[in-house]
């Protein structure tokens, strides 16, 4: 399965460790998308090649998933997956594919890699949509039962390895229906089998527990930085999130990002839809994404 027709390839090496896959097509101001777990780029494919009428589109699989690199965790310091080392790896793709200044998308992870982005990039990032996240700091100290019980995975997770990734492995595709469910409707069939492909790989299973063992670790401590030296985001943002998930049981989204951004540019809204947002809600998504961004 692809985004669409007119969608180039490309693998830029970040260093000895990492080379980072993504597909771009398009022309005009710069579009970075941004997925999350257990996805890839393919979250896109119902917006992505109607955006590249407006917009030079690129979208990346994340270091971890997909077709891009898989670094294995050497130290126990989970660092080559902190959402620090993800953003850079965007910076360093859009500057070489010459995009010195880009509008960002990013959905659950990808938000967070958004999120970091923006604040250590401040100058390159001009606008930021994120879609059903509050910032991580922030859902971590509000964890509770109902928190917890939403999102068991987030510590299943981080647990230790090799304990996650064997139980994985074991079950993949109990694990991959678990993890992807919708309110109503189905995810398309192609889009399904290739995100239910990377619970069977035991690289890429490795790389999203290393992905959530960094969020509860280097990540915290790496906000809490920013915070505490007034690193906070400058450019607009936008939250969205499903009405029927945790976002809206939970948290306030639009009060949670403006504590972390250093502007009163601030808005959000809910769909009426559950967590996958790009597969879910397309065309108000699509509609969203060219208000804000214009």
């Amino acid at each position: 399965m692809r985004l669409g027709e007119h969608f180039s390839s490309f693998a830029i090496p970040i260093d000895h460790h990492v080379t980072i896959s993504g597909w771009q097509t398009g022309s005009g101001p710069a579009l970075l998308l941004l997925h999350g777990f257990p996805q890839t780029h393919l979250i896109w494919h119902k917006v992505a090649e109607r955006l590249s009428a407006t917009y030079t589109v690129v979208a990346l699989d994340l270091r971890g998933y997909g077709a891009s690199s898989k670094p294995a965790d050497t130290d126990g310091s989970h660092a080559r997956y902190a959402k620090s080392a993800m953003a850079r790896d965007c910076a360093t793709v859009m500057a070489r594919l010459g995009h010195p200044q880009f509008f960002v998308v990013g959905h659950d992870r990808g938000g967070r890699v958004a999120h970091k982005l923006a604040v250590d990039y401040p100058t390159r990032v001009r606008r930021l949509m994120v879609l059903d996240i509050a910032p991580t700091l922030a859902m971590y100290d509000a964890t509770d039962r109902v928190f917890a019980t939403w999102y068991w995975h987030w510590f299943f997770l981080i647990q230790p390895a090799p304990f996650p990734e064997r139980l994985m492995l074991a079950a993949p595709d109990v694990m991959i229906a678990k993890f992807l469910r919708m309110p109503n409707g189905d995810f398309h069939p192609d889009a399904y089998e290739e995100y239910a492909a990377q619970l069977r790989d035991a690289a890429t299973v490795h790389g999203m527990c290393e992905d959530y063992r960094a969020a509860s670790t280097c990540d915290l401590e790496e906000s809490k930085e920013d915070l505490e030296k007034g690193r906070k985001i400058k450019c607009p943002v936008k939250a969205i999130w499903g009405a029927k998930g945790l976002i809206q049981i939970k948290f306030n989204a639009v009060d949670e990002w403006k504590k972390v951004c250093d502007n009163a540019d601030v808005t959000g809204q809910a769909f009426d839809c559950g967590h996958y947002i790009p597969e879910e809600k397309p065309d108000e998504l699509l509609a969203a994404i060219e208000d804000f961004m214009k």
